[in-house]
Formats: structure tokens, sequence, C-alpha cells
């Protein structure tokens, strides 16, 4: 039997967030102090009153979501869990390596900012967004969006999130013309997002050009625990593809459903979500309903883990 830890990507934050693990653990409120020392602002502060409409802001987001997982997993970790794989959603690949002592906290939170930066800069705000389609074939919907982009409105698939649910990215108007066109094909639901860019499209191209040179420069080690990433679905664990995945994965479709799936095909039966939000759980189980799954976000879920943890 084996056992995956998965940390949360930009969507799950809220306010609120972490300050029970805050005030209760000296880990977790360590992770803080440091991160607001080494950012020069109080993003603890951000985390734990808001306000809501900053915390939405891709550049403080990231950081927020990155610093709360990382608080809540140095207190989960010392009931000595032996993870066979850590996974996170695009931003939360991040948190995966950082827990995997793959990358220096410090180093990581710091390009974390950046990249959120560079994801609000690279588009101008209002001219890209995402939106989330239920109840479609694949193919079909990459069909439609190929189509739409042909016709000179680009978008993309962005986010595998499970069988039955996949978001599409790019311009506004690309966005709006697949998601009616994927309506009309027999989508179940579009449900338009509430995000400030067309993440992992095209589009984000400076975005990735910006990063590249910092994550190249990255002081990186080989991860204690194997990490799934994005862009692959594999498992990685040699530092000059980790960077290279890094760097592609804002441009590049987050292959969620994939990830999950190669890993139960290893075996994994137990996917442990840590960090604010139930999201990555509830995609586990559309993807397989036989694992088991728990998800860590504050003191209640955290109790709950350990009177179910075997």
């Amino acid at each position: 039997m084996k056992t995956a830890i998965l940390f949360p990507g930009q969507g799950s934050q809220y306010v609120g967030m972490g300050h029970q693990f805050y005030q209760e653990f000296q880990e977790a409120k360590e992770v803080y102090e440091k991160a607001d020392v080494i950012l020069g602002f109080p993003l603890s502060k951000l985390c734990f009153d808001g306000p809501e409409d900053q915390l939405r802001i891709t550049m403080y987001t990231q950081p927020a979501i990155y610093v709360t997982s990382l608080a809540i997993w140095e207190v989960v970790k010392k009931l000595g869990i032996m993870a066979d794989f850590m996974a996170g959603h695009s931003l939360g690949e991040y948190t995966a390596l950082t827990a995997a002592e793959s990358i220096p906290y410090e180093e990581a939170l710091k390009l974390v900012e950046k990249r959120g930066l560079f994801m609000e800069e690279a588009v101008p705000h209002g001219e890209g967004t995402m939106a989330a389609v239920m109840g479609m074939d694949r193919e079909e919907l990459e069909m439609v969006c190929h189509k739409v982009t042909e016709e000179g409105h680009v978008v993309e698939l962005a986010n595998m999130n499970s069988p039955g649910q996949i978001v599409i990215s790019g311009t506004k108007r690309g966005v709006e013309l697949a998601s009616q066109r994927a309506k009309e094909k027999g989508a179940r639901r579009i449900i338009p997002l509430s995000v400030s860019g067309p993440f992992h499209s095209r589009l984000m191209k400076p975005a990735r050009d910006r990063l590249q040179p910092l994550v190249a420069n990255l002081k990186i080690k080989e991860p204690q625990t194997p990490v799934v990433m994005n862009v692959t679905a594999l498992a990685e664990t040699e530092p000059m593809r980790i960077k290279s995945n890094l760097i592609e994965q804002v441009v590049s479709p987050v292959l969620w459903s994939e990830s999950i799936e190669w890993m139960i095909h290893q075996g994994v039966d137990t996917f442990i979500e840590v960090g604010p939000s139930k999201v990555l759980t509830g995609l586990v189980k559309k993807i397989n309903r036989n694992v088991t799954t728990y998800s860590i976000e504050d003191l209640e879920s955290f109790d709950q883990f350990q009177k179910g943890w075997r």
C-alpha cells in the first residue's frame, strides 16, 4: 500500500487559511514568520485577515497558498508519514518540491512570488480568462479549441483535472467561443473561472521567458520523495529535468488526471491533500472512487486524519 501527498494550487485560497495552525503550532508559526521577513510584507496577515480582493491577485495568491500549505505540512510530517510520491497542482508543484527537500524554502518562496507577478503581467488585465468544461470528451474539446484558435482567437486545454472536468484557457473571446461551441456539442456545464489571466496557455510565454533564467539559477537537489510533475505526469528526481518541467509548466497543460492515474498504477491507494480547501481530494475521487483520500486544512480535519490514519 502506497501513499501520496498532494498540494493545492491557485483557486484554493480563502481568508483565514492556516490561522488555526499558526496559533496552535510553533512549526507553522515559524513558516509564516519567515515568509513575512523574506517577502518584506505581512503575508501572514493577508492569509488570516484578507482583504479577499488582494488575496485573489496572483502575485499574492501564489505565495500565500505555498506558505500556508508548507506551514500545515511542517505539522503533519511530524506524524512520520512515509510518502511514496508527492505532487502539486500547478503552483502546488513548488510546494511539493520544497516538501520533498529539493528546493530550499527561501529560494522557492521568492521564485513563487516572481512567478505570480510574471503570470499577472504576461497578458493585459481582462484580455485573457479560463473556464471549466464539464462532461465533454477531451479529443472533441481539443478539436473545438483548435478550430477557434485557427479563427484567430487563442484557446487551449489548460488543466486535465478529471475525466469529466477540463479547464480551457485563452483570450476572452477565444474562451467565450469555445465555451459556446462546447455547449452546442453536448458539454454538460461551463463554469467561467475568476482568474486574472489565461494560465497554462501559449499566452503565458512572456511569463515563461522571464521565469526561465531564475529557474535555471535555482539551487535544486534530487528530491527525497519522487515528485510527479504536471508536464509529464511522471515521477521526476533528476534536477535538470525538474527545472525544465517547471519552466514549461507555465505554458503547458496540467496533466492532473494522468498524474493521479499514474500514481494509482504504481500502487498508491491513499492520497493526502495538505493545504487550503479540498479541491484536489474532490478531483481524486472523480478520477477513482476506490482510493482513500484525506484533506488537511484546519484543526478539525487534522484531528479526523489522525483518527482515520492507519
